[in-house]
């Protein structure tokens, strides 16, 4: 394996500039050999970014070089960035968060579950070694998310297993769909889908219980419903596919849907978007009320969505 050497020597008397150089470096997960000499896997990003930190520090009058190497000294290089530490830091505090998971605490562990994801997203972009202990970790942050979406959400369903069908919205016309009262993220983002693309002219029933459900509705993100959880798909993907939805935005707002309601890869505006939902759900009691609210989240994250592109 290759590496790459960044050795510095920063001008004392411009502390700007040092403390600069060193935000850069530990942003880069570069490990120190000694004082002014840091090392980094030779991957065609790093070299831009040693050369950029090189470059601002002799433009600040000090002396800095970016070397490659891939000698014989190098190959117990790997072990200088074993991020196991950090990993059973984070375990343990997914740990101590889930012993605070109560009904009444719901909200603050969600917060600080956020929080959380982001540190484990930090980190796993300077492991560049990775190993089972990450896949641990994720794996105890994921069901410590979808954990305390059942707690703010009771009744969540569990995935189903089998094939999505591909279907045809004509035949899902003017109907009345069900779901549970005091509807979350997958349900309020599963009811704006079905009003603008699928069915125009839904009526839409809050269920105290699942089995309150309708023999004329159509039912979703319950256990049993027809349109819920399969697999690794939360009910708004289950939807999106089910109906060969493929643009790109309503993609983008799957992605956001999914880690808001059982955790994974967090978008950059996830964590504003919940805000602004929970906000909402706080406020108002009413459940069409409450969606008709969300019903402008998401149709100015699919406009925005359909700008970015």
């Amino acid at each position: 394996m290759s590496w790459l050497l960044l050795i510095l020597s920063l001008p004392t008397e411009n502390a700007t500039v040092r403390m600069r150089a060193w935000r850069a470096i530990k942003a880069l997960g570069a490990a120190s050999l000694r004082d002014g000499v840091y090392l980094l896997p030779a991957h065609p990003d790093h070299l831009d970014k040693l050369e950029a930190i090189a470059h601002d520090v002799r433009e600040s009058g000090g002396i800095a070089h970016v070397l490659a190497t891939d000698g014989s000294e190098a190959q117990d290089f790997s072990a200088l960035f074993d991020r196991s530490d950090d990993y059973e830091a984070l375990h343990l505090a997914i740990a101590e968060l889930r012993a605070m998971l109560l009904p009444e605490s719901v909200m603050d562990v969600i917060k600080e579950t956020r929080k959380l994801r982001k540190r484990l997203t930090r980190l796993s972009q300077i492991d560049f070694f990775p190993g089972a202990v990450r896949d641990r970790v994720d794996r105890a942050l994921q069901e410590l998310e979808t954990d305390a979406n059942r707690v703010l959400s009771p009744d969540e369903p569990l995935p189903a297993s089998g094939i999505i069908h591909v279907l045809d919205p004509a035949d899902y016309q003017s109907r009345l769909w069900a779901t549970r009262r005091r509807p979350w993220v997958d349900r309020l983002a599963s009811a704006w889908l079905i009003k603008q693309f699928i069915d125009p002219q839904a009526h839409f029933v809050w269920l105290n219980s699942p089995d309150d459900c309708p023999d004329n509705a159509l039912g979703f993100d319950f256990d049993g419903a027809t349109f819920t959880h399969v697999a690794e798909k939360v009910t708004f993907e289950t939807l999106l596919a089910s109906f060969d939805l493929r643009h790109v935005a309503l993609q983008r707002i799957g992605e956001l849907v999914h880690y808001l309601d059982v955790g994974g890869y967090q978008p950059p505006e996830a964590s504003g978007v919940e805000y602004i939902l929970m906000g909402l759900r706080e406020t108002l009691n009413d459940d069409d009320q409450l969606l008709l609210a969300a019903n402008q989240v998401f149709d100015s994250l699919y406009t925005a969505y359909n700008k970015g592109e």
